[in-house]
């Protein structure tokens, strides 16, 4: 009966917005969330606020970095790892170099 319920409370015919009352619909939108807009019995888009736009985008985006920090976590190899001395020594550094990047100013 809820799933029932939510689709009628959670769809909005596109005559509606024919007849001026795309405002009311814009304002329920705001109020209690996504709206599902029917045209010939089926669904032709979604109206959600621009806050409930952006917080799903970021969820997605959150999504797509933890799949990428997985990914490439199950390929780790410790032993593979350099350290610094080592990473200097390939690029041709020495501890002179870093003298003056105490002061240093990062933004």
């Amino acid at each position: 009966m809820d799933v029932i319920r939510g689709a009628i409370e959670n769809t909005v015919p596109i005559s509606l917005f024919n007849k001026g009352l795309a405002g009311r619909i814009f304002e329920d939108v705001k109020r209690y969330g996504a709206k599902v807009v029917m045209k010939n019995n089926s669904a032709e888009c979604v109206l959600m606020s621009p806050e409930e736009y952006v917080r799903l985008m970021d969820e997605v985006n959150d999504a797509r970095l933890l799949a990428e920090a997985s990914a490439r976590m199950s390929q780790f190899d410790p032993a593979k790892l350099l350290s610094d001395y080592q990473i200097d020594e390939a690029l041709g550094l020495s501890p002179e170099d870093y003298t003056d990047t105490s002061e240093v100013e990062f933004e």
